[in-house]
């Protein structure tokens, strides 16, 4: 017998997400088999499944329950899109405890997504050891120079927060350099720049492209701002939604002139509102050598799929990217983005994003939870 949502949150979701959380604590090196992820996996679907009515009726449609999948990898994912839509929650008696949306696009704010996060400490498990094992790689504590606004300004911003988590947890203090309009402090940023060069103290620079572009190119134009040697940036975003867009090596050797920051300590991360967890380029850790691979944390799995059946593809073959996330617990962990990119012993290469249509393995699948949409409202 199939329990109400409300019910199955709440004898379901704070055991499974305590038991996440201990897991997740342990950091990102500790031994994950694969029947440690199955197990969690395969639990977090009975729950998402018993719990959703849209998401429980789209497996229904692929003969997919927990009574039949027996691997993580037979899970439907639901694709990202469909968060703009329909609101995948685990215990809708409560309040989420963090609202999420995805940035505008050209169809409008109405067309935003939103990820309602149930509990937030399970969120903060799930992005503080990643961050601490590629971005600071060993460093207990660094001055954070964010050229990402800060979560007053943002709220539902899942990249802001993250980076106020991170803050919270790791920095000896913050400078939010960055408006919730994407305004840049141009002198705020010399001050806290000149500050770092007195006291010699390596400072940590986070930034999507756009700004840190925006950054370089007025810093160019005026009095030096070299940063103390040990500094490093963690990038993201790339450039989706710009007009502007420069090569990658170009951007790197434009911030290693300007702000004295090597190329090699610029780690790329990997992230977007539908997903919990975040993949790092290991560069800090493994040299440069490792540029362009991203790696997951041992609580989510990746997948390359073919993009009209969705079948997995083989190692390093380019497909369409399905993620498993277990920091999704209270949401939906399995996510089939727009993002094209290869899977090699468990790292991740992007190639970009799907363009022109959306491939058909992916509409048909919104298409059907529309359906299902539509006829429980």
């Amino acid at each position: 017998m199939i329990r109400s949502s409300d019910e199955s949150a709440r004898s379901a979701l704070p055991a499974l997400a305590s038991e996440l959380e201990r897991r997740f604590e342990a950091g990102v090196a500790a031994a994950w088999s694969e029947r440690d992820f199955e197990t969690l996996a395969l639990a977090a679907f009975r729950l998402q499944f018993e719990s959703i009515d849209a998401y429980r009726g789209f497996c229904q449609g692929r003969g997919a329950t927990p009574a039949t999948v027996r691997r993580w990898q037979d899970v439907p994912p639901v694709p990202a899109t469909a968060f703009k839509h329909i609101d995948f929650v685990v215990g809708r008696e409560r309040a989420p405890e963090l609202t999420f949306r995805t940035s505008g696009t050209t169809l409008g704010t109405a067309a935003r997504g939103r990820h309602l996060v149930p509990r937030a400490s399970l969120h903060r498990h799930s992005l503080l050891p990643p961050f601490r094992a590629h971005v600071l790689a060993g460093v207990e504590r660094m001055r954070f120079l964010s050229l990402i606004s800060s979560p007053a300004e943002r709220p539902d911003s899942s990249l802001s927060y993250m980076v106020g988590a991170a803050a919270d947890a790791f920095a000896t203090e913050t400078h939010w350099l960055v408006d919730g309009t994407g305004g840049l402090d141009v002198v705020g940023w010399h001050t806290a720049a000149r500050d770092a060069a007195k006291s010699s103290e390596p400072v940590l620079v986070l930034a999507t492209s756009l700004a840190l572009l925006h950054l370089v190119e007025r810093l160019e134009t005026g009095p030096a701002s070299k940063l103390p040697k040990g500094s490093r940036v963690m990038e993201t975003g790339g450039f989706k939604g710009s007009a502007r867009e420069i090569g990658r090596a170009d951007l790197h050797a434009r911030v290693e002139s300007t702000l004295a920051v090597p190329a090699g300590r610029i780690v790329a991360e990997y992230g977007m509102t539908e997903l919990l967890s975040q993949l790092y380029e290991p560069v800090l850790i493994e040299g440069s050598g490792a540029a362009g691979t991203y790696v997951p944390p041992p609580w989510l799995r990746v997948r390359a799929l073919d993009p009209m059946t969705l079948a997995e593809l083989p190692a390093g073959a380019e497909g369409i990217l399905a993620f498993f996330d277990l920091a999704n617990a209270g949401s939906v962990c399995h996510v089939l983005t727009e993002d094209v990119g290869s899977v090699h012993d468990g790292r991740v290469r992007l190639s970009g994003r799907v363009r022109g249509a959306e491939p058909r393995g992916c509409s048909l699948a919104m298409d059907e939870l529309m359906s299902l949409a539509r006829s429980a409202s």
